[in-house]
């Protein structure tokens, strides 16, 4: 296939949900406080919250109680977490500054775009219903959508199949290391969205990313690049 034609092929966005597409950490931070008060204990500090929020109950639940997922109580932690989180789900959450002319952008160039999170069904297809989005996700795929989450490829694939769109001529862009793995491992060219949810523990140096953007804006510097480089 010459580049010429490759450049004209259907192209797509993919997204991560949480701390790339929208500011989700208030909400999820929100939940945790409101089960440490139920505990009687202190909350948690945003500043702490913020670096972990992608992770999940997971995450926050060690963050507040010090407790891992093979440790008694966590399910029970875990279940009353996430039912504080749906109870609030988008009182706090936003788009990031700057996704909304990104959306824009990538739409008047005619490519599609999606989300692709680790984010269960429960939360994401009401939270992305209230996100004031200025058009609609060609495909929305949650972390149990296919069965398994990030970073199997398999929501990848599903995600560009939905589309209509070739794995290859697709970007994906997050801003955690699961997220660039999925993306590289069927073949999409990876952006890191180095304003999300990175920790100081975290490497992103080592995750291989094609690109990294420290605001979605720049996104839209990528994009013409891409068109011109890919020829498959």
């Amino acid at each position: 296939m010459t580049s010429a034609t490759a450049t004209t092929a259907p192209r797509a966005v993919l997204f991560d949900l949480d701390g790339t597409l929208a500011d989700t950490a208030p909400d999820l931070g929100a939940a945790l406080n409101r089960l440490l008060a139920a505990e009687g204990m202190s909350p948690q500090p945003y500043s702490a919250i913020r670096p972990i929020a992608s992770h999940g109950a997971r995450g926050l639940i060690g963050l507040g109680f010090g407790v891992t997922p093979q440790q008694p109580g966590f399910v029970d932690l875990r279940n009353r977490f996430l039912d504080f989180y749906e109870q609030h789900l988008c009182e706090e959450t936003r788009l990031f500054d700057g996704i909304v002319p990104l959306l824009e952008g990538i739409v008047a160039r005619g490519w599609r775009w999606g989300i692709v999170t680790n984010k269960p069904m429960r939360f994401t297809d009401p939270l992305v219903a209230q996100l004031v989005l200025p058009s609609r996700p060609g495909v929305v795929v949650s972390g149990d959508t296919v069965g398994v989450p990030k970073p199997d490829p398999r929501p990848m694939i599903h995600a560009a199949q939905q589309l209509g769109v070739d794995p290859a001529h697709c970007i994906y862009v997050g801003d955690a290391e699961r997220d660039i793995e999925a993306g590289r491992v069927v073949g999409m060219q990876t952006v890191l969205a180095s304003y999300g949810y990175i920790s100081s523990n975290d490497n992103p140096a080592s995750w291989g990313a094609d690109f990294t953007i420290n605001t979605p804006l720049e996104l839209l510097d990528v994009l013409p690049d891409y068109a011109l480089t890919s020829t498959t």
